[in-house]
C-alpha cells in the first residue's frame, strides 16, 4: 500500500482546505488502485523466527506444529519442525530467537468497537461498579479531575451486577454532578443513564413520548427516570459535542495499543459511521492504523448510498477492508430490549424492541446485498434472529447474494427450529463467547429454561457446517482473546463457577475456538486468503506468548500473557 498511499497523502496535504473534494477522489483513487497491489521496495532478505513452540491450521483447518518460520516482505515463506532449514540458510538476513515461547498466529476479534474501546480508556470506566451509588461516585471523581469537559461520558453500568438490580436514576447522578450534563452507555450499549442536566439539554420531559424502537424509563407519575433503552438514546446522544478527528485519533491509539498487547492483530469493526469512514481512510493514506480493521459500515448512517457506491475497498497491504454493512435488529438482553417471539420470562408484558422495523427490512437488505456489500444484521432475541433469517432467505431467492458470507451478529438467542437454517442459508453467526459467562447469571430468568435450547448454541451451530467466527463485542466485554477462549472451552467465567460449566455441552474444544478466533473470523470478513493462519503467502501476523493453549488445563486459558505482537513481520507490541 505504500506507493498508492503516499500518493494520496500528497494529495491530501496539498490541499488541505478543500477536504471534501480530497476525500472523495480519495474514495475514487483507493478503490480503483488499492485494488492493484503496487509493489513495495524491499531487500528480499528472508527473516528466521526460531527456537518456538509454533501452532497454526493449515489451509483446511487443521492443527500443525512448528519450531520456526522463515518470513519475507511482510509474508510467510514457510514453516518447519527445525530451526535451521538447511536449504534456506544461506538467504537468511535476520533471526529472531523465540526463546522456547508459544508462537500463534495473530488472532482476529469478529466483532469489537475499534474507537468505543478506545473512549472507554479514555473515559469513566463503571464495569466493576457495585451500585448505582458506587458508580456515581466514581462520576463524581472522574468529573473533579476533569473539569474542563463540556460533558460528562461513561460506559460499563451493569445494574443485573449490583443487589438491587434496579435501573439507576438521574436523582442518583444529580447528587454528585448537577451542573454539568452526565451521559453514561450501559455495558451492552443499549441504554444510557443520564442526569437531569442532561435531560434538561435535550428537552426531555414528562410528555415526550418513547420513539419507535425505543423506550424512555418513566416512574409511576409519568416522569422519566433517567435511563433511555436503545433508540430513546438517541434523543439524547443527538445532543453530545461531535466527535473530531483529533478525538478519533486519541481513541485509536487508545485502543490500538491495548488490542496489540492482549493479541489482536486484526478486527471487525461493527458500525462506522461516515464520519469514522472518512478518518479511518485518511488514517490508511497515512499508514497510521495501527492493528487491521475490517470496517462494517452502519446502515443508519445517512450516507449509507454514498458509501455503498464508492464499492468496497480493500488497500494492498490489509490494514482498511471496506465491504459490509452492519445493520441492526434489537436490543440487549440484559436491558430486555432484545425482541423476543414470546414474552419475557420475568417481564410478561415485555417482548423487547425491533431496531428494524419488519416494512424496512426488504428495501434494506435489497439495497446493500444488492450493491455486493455482505450484510451483518445485529440479532440477539429469537424474533430478531427469525424474522433476519426469513429475510436474507426471501433476498437469496430473489436477488442472490448467498455468496456475500452475510452475518448474523451475536446469534445468542434462537428458536431451535431456526438453528439448521443459518448453515442452510450460508448465514453466518458470528458470536462472542464472553457475552455466555456474562449472561449466566440473568439469561435463564430472561427467558426461561425452555428457550435455553437455542442460546449461546456454539456447538450446535458449528457442528450444523457452519463457521463459526468468535469475537469479544469489546468494550461490552473485555478484549482479552484468551478470555474468549476460555468462556468458549469451559463454559465458565475465570472464578471457575458454574463448577461444570454453563450449558456445558455447547462447549467447543480449543482447537475449534482457536479456529473461530483465526480462520474463522478471517473467512467471515472475506480475508482468508492473506490472514488467519501462518501458511505460505500470507501476512507475518504473530504473537509470542507464556503459555500453551492446547496442553495447559482448559481453566488457565485466560491467564495467558502476550509478551510480543508483530504485524507483517515487525514488532509491534512487546511485554515490559
Amino acid at each position: 500500500m505504500k506507493i498508492a498511499l503516499n500518493h494520496l497523502s500528497r494529495m491530501f496535504n496539498r490541499n488541505p482546505i478543500n477536504a471534501a473534494t480530497a476525500r472523495l477522489s480519495a474514495v475514487s483513487f483507493i478503490a480503483l488502485s488499492l485494488f492493484s497491489g503496487a509493489a513495495i521496495d524491499s531487500a528480499h532478505a528472508a527473516t528466521l523466527v526460531k527456537n518456538v513452540k509454533g501452532y497454526t491450521l493449515d489451509d483446511k483447518g487443521e492443527l500443525v506444529q512448528f519450531s520456526s518460520m522463515l518470513m519475507e516482505d511482510g509474508k510467510v515463506l514457510s514453516t518447519h519442525a527445525d530451526d535451521t532449514p538447511a536449504k534456506v540458510t544461506s538467504d537468511i538476513d535476520q533471526t529472531i530467537d523465540g526463546e522456547g515461547k508459544v508462537m500463534l498466529p495473530g488472532l482476529i476479534d469478529a466483532h469489537g468497537h475499534l474507537l468505543g474501546l478506545g473512549a472507554n480508556l479514555l473515559e469513566v470506566d463503571l464495569r466493576t461498579s457495585e451500585s448505582a451509588s458506587d458508580a456515581a461516585k466514581t462520576v463524581a471523581e472522574y468529573a473533579f479531575v476533569n473539569n474542563n469537559q463540556p460533558w460528562i461520558m461513561g460506559r460499563g453500568w451493569n445494574q443485573e451486577l449490583w443487589s438491587d438490580r434496579a435501573f439507576p436514576t438521574a436523582a442518583d447522578l444529580d447528587k454528585v454532578v448537577a451542573d454539568r450534563p452526565v451521559f453514561l452507555t450501559r455495558v451492552d450499549g443499549h441504554a444510557a443513564w443520564v442526569n437531569t442536566k442532561a435531560m434538561e439539554l435535550a428537552g426531555i420531559t414528562k410528555d415526550t413520548p418513547s420513539p419507535v424502537g425505543g423506550e424512555i424509563i418513566k416512574d409511576a407519575a409519568g416522569n422519566p427516570t433517567g435511563v433511555f433503552i436503545d433508540n430513546a438514546s438517541l434523543l439524547i446522544e443527538s445532543h453530545l459535542p461531535k466527535a473530531s478527528n483529533a478525538v478519533f485519533e486519541q481513541q485509536l491509539n487508545a485502543a490500538g495499543e491495548h488490542l496489540l498487547s492482549n493479541g489482536i492483530t486484526s478486527m471487525h469493526d461493527a458500525g462506522v459511521g461516515r464520519d469514522v469512514y472518512d478518518f479511518y481512510l485518511k488514517e490508511a493514506v497515512e499508514d497510521d492504523l495501527p492493528v487491521r480493521i475490517y470496517a462494517m459500515v452502519s446502515a443508519t448512517d445517512p450516507d449509507l448510498k454514498t458509501m455503498l457506491s464508492h464499492g468496497p475497498i480493500r488497500d494492498s497491504e490489509d490494514f482498511l477492508y471496506i465491504r459490509s454493512v452492519k445493520a441492526y435488529g434489537d436490543g440487549a438482553l440484559g436491558s430486555r430490549g432484545a425482541a423476543l417471539l414470546a414474552p419475557y420470562s420475568d417481564a410478561p408484558h415485555q417482548h423487547g424492541l425491533l431496531l428494524t422495523q419488519p416494512e424496512d427490512m426488504t428495501q434494506l437488505f435489497t439495497t446493500v446485498i444488492g450493491a455486493g456489500f455482505q450484510l451483518n444484521y445485529h440479532a440477539i432475541g429469537d424474533k430478531a434472529n427469525h424474522v433476519a433469517l426469513n429475510e436474507f432467505e426471501t433476498t437469496f431467492k430473489n436477488i442472490g447474494g448467498a455468496e456475500l458470507r452475510n452475518r448474523i451478529e451475536h446469534a445468542q438467542v434462537i428458536a431451535p427450529d431456526d438453528l439448521a437454517r443459518f448453515a442452510d442459508l450460508k448465514v453466518l453467526p458470528s458470536m462472542q463467547p464472553t457475552h455466555a459467562t456474562s449472561d449466566k447469571n440473568m439469561a435463564e430468568d430472561r427467558i426461561g429454561k425452555a428457550r435455553m435450547k437455542g442460546a449461546y448454541a456454539w456447538k450446535t451451530l458449528l457442528n450444523s457446517g457452519i463457521p463459526l467466527p468468535l469475537g469479544s463485542d469489546f468494550p461490552v466485554e473485555l478484549a482479552n482473546p484468551f478470555y474468549g477462549l476460555h468462556a468458549a472451552v469451559t463454559r465458565q467465567d475465570r472464578n471457575n463457577q458454574p463448577v461444570k460449566g454453563w450449558y456445558a455441552h455447547e462447549a467447543l474444544t480449543i482447537e475449534q475456538a482457536f479456529k473461530g478466533f483465526t480462520l474463522d473470523a478471517a473467512y467471515a470478513g472475506h480475508m482468508e486468503d492473506t490472514l488467519g493462519t501462518l501458511t505460505p503467502g500470507k501476512w507475518a501476523d504473530f504473537i509470542l506468548v507464556d503459555q500453551d493453549i492446547f496442553t495447559i488445563d482448559p481453566k488457565d486459558i485466560w491467564k495467558t500473557q502476550v509478551h510480543a505482537t508483530f504485524i507483517a513481520g515487525e514488532q509491534v507490541f512487546e511485554k515490559q
